[in-house]
């Protein structure tokens, strides 16, 4: 029974530990949506790209 009742708690402890990465998770979002709703963007910036390569010679 003592086996059982460590495994309830550590589950309990697990569940709780993923509720709060979780809710850190959704305020990131909301603050990165808050932002953006701000600066009126509906997504994410796009680079342009015209560095990612080199120029052929």
């Amino acid at each position: 029974m003592f086996a059982y009742e460590l495994h309830l708690t550590a589950h309990a402890e697990l569940v709780r530990e993923a509720a709060v990465q979780r809710l850190g998770r959704e305020a990131a979002r909301a603050a990165k949506a808050a932002r953006r709703a701000g600066r009126h963007e509906t997504e994410g910036r796009v680079s342009a790209g015209r560095d990612r390569y080199a120029r052929a010679a």
